[in-house]
């Protein structure tokens, strides 16, 4: 143990490894204690509290990746480091492509969700301090990590335990803080370049830092980094497993029924009138179904169209196997800039600034536009010959419905750029023996959503099958393809703008001696102001732009709201062995109200080896600016059975009944805040240096969700929700509303476990183990109020899974110049999805291992190489229906395989 910490810990002295865990307590409380010492020594804050203490305490919250961990481990962004925690959930890696809803909502958005309960529920800190949302309206209000400049930072904490007695909204399932470097003096150049061993997926990075002076011989110290990644696209006809997954043959009903050749939708009448015509398009029996294609008898002229009579185009019509040629990742090019100053004002006291400047642009790939057209039946040659054509001109039954796949169009093609700034100022130091900060912190977001091909003007294209201009059923003329190309709309058609601005101070000091050390109080508070704007193009607001949803001429929309809160928090060390601490923060939002945060906490060291913690509190989550005020928007569900439609003709399958249901999200000015209560009991064991013990249980229990029924939630429970399901005339459903209110509770318990063995020699070298699990006991939700828990504990519900059993593995060996890391992340088994008419199964674990290593030539350069998914495992198959994109689930699971890379890294001071 280091001599200075010795009056902190006296005779109950722990070695430094348990030290760094057993105070993750306090950090876990947000309340950690106040260290007996000298004054001679630098004193900061650290994640979780407002109270500075000794640097030399390493006080760190439960969960530490440090830079050292990230280089090892080949991580280049901030959602690969996040994808990395055992108490995250739906750990996107990367930014891979996944559709929601049928359009572009919060598309290039990466978020953090720890704990499963929501990336709205979920802070993100960069330095200790907020940064302004992703400024898409959408369900999910957090953070984007592609806004923070990974090469930047130097270590993160990731608070485990609720923290909004301190920090306010948000952090009812925990914080992450990205802490940038400080008082670096050198340049670093880093470089890598890795690829996939099946193709696509491509990465390069590269980025420069470097920092001057020391602010205690030269009264300053400045530090920035600029960081650029490039990833290529993966297509999914580059994976071999999307093929062995068989879709077509175990998930026919999810695939899409526009297809080309085109597939005819027939109302009632006009089926019962070729039945009696004897008419038939399989070339085997008459047709049977509202669903034909003239093409289906020859096999509906592949790849992508199949003839699979079980599948949703049915047995006599068309499939679209839409997974055959679909992106899987997407194209991006980041780039960010970060700065830090940091200038010595004299007599104690400091100024500070910050500017952090990011650029995310995505190109997003998806299949060709879709449209239901309308046609007479003289523009349709397979039904010539049919009583149809023989009707009047003015006949209702001669206008054919033609769903085709305009594949002639291209590929809809869509740009994302997301742009984020940061400024923050501030002065800091010892006044009249308080340590004090103040800050004023400026950050925007902005999105901006741009069409490059396949959206295309819907009038022309409804006129062009109208006249005969445009084939549905084969290759179009030229004029055909002229309009195409004449309908093709570009540009801007979404901008998005967010910003907050915020005041914040705080100051602690200890008030006195008691038996175990210092009395310590911080008090603190913040005025914010948070900003958003959302404006679509012309063309949008007008509903001209086939392959978007329109939220209607008057969905353009400017909301601002002003936010206060004021803290204060006590550590109170009792004795030598037992410390207390409590915080409170009243926060007041305007429009919605206000909320308060209480919390209590101790830490019991019983002895040199073992250390005791608990804590209990209470949180909350103000509603979004978009959950309040986001217009009436247009979106569609994944493919779902309509249980009507099975109980209407038994002889029905879910085939007939399955369809990608329209819906309509509407936001809600009159919610209120949810609030939590939680608590966590921990031990902290290290029987000898270097050998780290920790278990923590945490319970969490949410009221008043702001939440909106899932569309399969509303269609297992007809009987309750039927009202928000919109039929027309024959029964068939039209539309679906999902309504967003306070609703339900949650709870969801569980373990976290923690395991750190280090400087284990041997004679080929010094070895190390590091291991976080988190093991769930429960996680459940109602639906409504009053309503059932419904648990997705290990089981895929409306829209993911909370796996029972998560964590990350990494053992380490040095030799000299010479280092290795294997590392394994693992998620376990699940029941799949419940899909109506279809038998339960199980979703296989999941387990990832890379592994690197790294040759330092000299003490500048660095040397390494690795391989991420080292036996490219793929994705388990998935019968979920939630995502569009069909056979696994996407929001866990990386479909670039075995990757390999190469990374050097030379830095000189």
């Amino acid at each position: 143990m280091k001599p200075a910490l010795r009056p902190y810990l006296a005779a109950s002295s722990l070695p430094p490894q348990m030290r760094s865990t057993a105070l993750a307590a306090a950090l876990m409380l947000a309340l950690p204690a106040w260290a007996q010492s000298t004054d001679t020594l630098n004193r900061v804050e650290i994640t979780g509290s407002a109270i500075k203490r000794l640097e030399s305490e390493g006080a760190l919250p439960v969960q530490v990746i440090s830079r050292e961990d990230i280089t090892k481990q080949g991580l280049t962004t901030a959602a690969e480091i996040v994808a990395r925690l055992s108490a995250s959930a739906s750990n996107l890696t990367d930014g891979g492509s996944i559709g929601y809803g049928g359009f572009r909502d919060q598309m290039g958005m990466n978020g953090a969700n720890l704990r499963g309960i929501g990336v709205s529920s979920t802070l993100v800190l960069l330095n200790g301090r907020r940064m302004a949302n992703f400024a898409s309206p959408g369900d999910a209000s957090g953070v984007d990590l592609n806004s923070i400049p990974a090469a930047a930072i130097q270590r993160v904490e990731v608070l485990l335990d609720g923290a909004s007695a301190l920090y306010g909204s948000d952090a009812i399932g925990g914080v992450i803080n990205f802490i940038t470097r400080k008082d670096y003096r050198g340049v670093e150049l880093n470089a890598s370049a890795g690829g996939t061993s099946e193709g696509g997926g491509a990465k390069r990075t590269a980025s420069v830092a470097g920092g001057a002076g020391d602010v205690s011989r030269d009264g300053f110290n400045v530090f920035g980094v600029i960081d650029l990644q490039r990833t290529s696209s993966l297509n999914a006809n580059q994976r071999k497993f999307i093929d062995e997954l068989k879709i077509p043959e175990r998930l026919p009903d999810l695939l899409s029924s526009a297809s080309f050749p085109g597939n005819i939708r027939l109302s009632s009448s006009q089926r019962r009138t070729l039945i009696a015509d004897g008419f038939s398009t399989n070339g085997k029996s008459v047709i049977s179904s509202r669903t034909i294609n003239p093409a289906a008898a020859k096999g509906c002229n592949g790849p992508s169209s199949l003839y699979l009579p079980d599948g949703i185009g049915g047995v006599d019509g068309c499939t679209y196997d839409y997974m055959r040629d679909i992106e899987l990742y997407p194209e991006s090019d980041k780039a960010s800039l970060f700065g830090r100053g940091v200038f010595d004002l004299g007599s104690g006291h400091q100024f500070f600034a910050e500017a952090s400047l990011s650029r995310s642009k995505t190109l997003y790939t998806g299949t060709p536009n879709r449209v239901d057209a309308d046609m007479d039946v003289s523009k349709v040659p397979a039904l010539a010959g049919t009583s149809l054509a023989k009707l009047a001109a003015d006949d209702e039954d001669r206008i054919m419905t033609v769903r085709t796949r305009l594949s002639e169009a291209g590929l809809r093609t869509s740009e994302l750029v997301s742009t984020n700034q940061r400024y923050v100022a501030g002065v800091n130091g010892t006044l009249a023996k308080w340590d004090y900060e103040v800050a004023f912190n400026h950050s925007s977001s902005t999105v901006s959503d741009r069409d490059h091909q396949g959206y295309l003007n819907e009038p022309m294209i409804r006129d062009g099958f109208a006249a005969g201009t445009l084939n549905p059923f084969g290759p179009s003329s030229a004029a055909g393809l002229a309009l195409y190309e004449a309908a093709q709309i570009r540009g801007e058609v979404r901008r998005a703008e967010g910003s907050m601005d915020s005041l914040d101070f705080k100051a602690s000091r200890a008030l006195g001696a008691l038996a175990g050390g210092d009395l310590a109080l911080a008090l603190g508070g913040e005025f914010r102001r948070e900003k958003q704007n959302y404006r679509q193009s012309d063309a949008l607001a007008q509903d001209l732009i086939l392959g978007e949803t329109s939220q209607g001429p008057d969905a353009d929309f400017g909301h601002s709201r002003k936010v206060a809160g004021v803290f204060a928090e006590l550590s109170a060390p009792v004795t030598k062995e037992l410390e207390l601490q409590a915080a409170l923060r009243y926060e007041r939002y305007q429009v919605t109200g206000s909320a308060t945060s209480p919390k209590l906490g101790l830490k019991y060291v019983p002895s040199k080896e073992l250390l005791l913690r608990a804590s209990v509190g209470a949180g909350f989550r103000a509603p979004s600016l978009s959950d309040l005020y986001r217009p009436v928007t247009q979106g569609t569900a994944a493919t779902l059975v309509d249980p009507v439609c099975m109980a209407a003709d038994p002889g029905n399958t879910v085939t007939d009944c399955s369809d990608t249901w329209a819906t309509f999200q509407f936001s809600n000015p009159k919610l209120k805040p949810e609030r939590s209560r939680q608590f966590s009991l921990g031990a902290v064991l290290e029987p000898q240096r270097g050998m780290n013990f920790s278990l923590d249980y945490w319970n969490i229990q949410k009221r008043e969700l702001i939440s909106t029924l899932g569309v399969d939630s509303i269609l297992a429970h007809l009987d309750k929700y039927g009202s928000l399901v919109h039929r027309d005339e024959d029964g068939v459903i039209d539309h679906i509303d999902l309504v967003k209110e306070n609703r339900g509770r949650q709870k969801i318990s569980g373990l976290d476990l923690g395991v750190a063995l280090s400087g284990l020699k041997s004679s080929i070298g010094t070895f190390g183990l590091r291991l976080n699990g988190t093991w769930t006991l429960e996680s459940k939700q109602q639906t409504g109020n009053g309503d059932p828990y419904i648990s997705n504990l290990g089981h895929f519900i409306n829209d993911g899974v909370v796996q029972r059993w998560r964590h990350t593995l990494a053992a380490d060996w040095e030799q000299g110049p010479w280092s290795a890391t294997l590392s394994n992340s693992y998620l376990s088994a699940y029941t799949d999805q419940t899909v109506i008419g279809k038998v339960d199964r199980q979703v296989g674990a999941y387990s990832l291992w890379d592994l690197t290593g790294a040759w330092k030539f000299n003490a500048a350069l660095t040397l390494r190489a690795g391989v991420k998914n080292l036996f490219n495992t793929a994705p388990p198959f998935s019968q979920q229906a939630w995502f569009f994109l069909s056979g696994y689930d996407p929001s866990y699971t990386d479909t670039r395989g075995r990757f390999f890379y190469l990374s050097a890294q030379y830095q000189f001071r």
